[in-house]
């Protein structure tokens, strides 16, 4: 799969992310306004309103860099030399892994999990759309290898979101004294893995 990336200039907007991101770690999206940001940015609420006109279009934006950062990662520790197959579920259970450790991610479910409904429930967020093109490249590819079974890359992409949709939000709650959760991860895999098989 190739790289996710957002725009790492640098610029102003991505330093305000960043103080929106800390402001939504110290004390929840619903406590952070756009004036507390200018204010620890050091900037006026103008400037700030300038890029954002509320805190859905600023945390939309920092969710989108945020999880574009996360896939980036992990498809920076992929195994180039792995079968098509093997690398792209590998990728998946990195970046499953490393979203539930994320500090930003952990923060929201805990505080504000009702900023993710709509991107669950409703609509696909641009995250979304740019893991589903990376899939859907890496399936293309293994089918023009004859290593993934024939069948529509678009549906099975999203198929294989939605079960990482359950495997992000969900798992611990399947997780107790008779069940861990690298025993899930490892099922999730070899579920992936025979869904792709020729």
């Amino acid at each position: 799969m190739t790289s996710l990336r957002h725009n790492t200039d640098k610029e102003p907007r991505d330093a305000y992310l960043d103080t929106a991101r800390d402001c939504i770690l110290d004390v929840g999206w619903r406590r952070t306004t756009l004036t507390e940001v200018a204010r620890r940015a050091g900037v006026s609420r103008m400037t700030i309103y300038r890029s954002w006109a509320d805190m859905q279009q600023l945390l939309a934006d920092l969710m989108t860099r945020e999880w574009g950062t996360v896939v980036a990662a992990s498809l920076a520790e992929e195994d180039a030399d792995a079968p098509t197959v093997d690398r792209l579920v590998g990728d998946i259970l990195t970046t499953i892994r490393r979203l539930r450790d994320n500090e930003l991610f952990v923060r929201i479910v805990e505080l504000d999990p009702e900023l993710l409904l709509p991107y669950l429930l409703s609509r696909r967020g641009r995250s979304q759309d740019g893991i589903l093109e990376l899939t859907v490249r890496a399936v293309r590819d293994g089918q023009a290898e004859g290593t993934v079974r024939a069948g529509n890359p678009d549906a099975m992409a999203r198929a294989m979101l939605l079960a990482a949709h359950g495997f992000v939000l969900s798992s611990h709650t399947m997780v107790d004294d008779d069940v861990s959760g690298a025993e899930l991860d490892a099922e999730l895999a070899l579920a992936l893995g025979r869904s792709l098989a020729p």
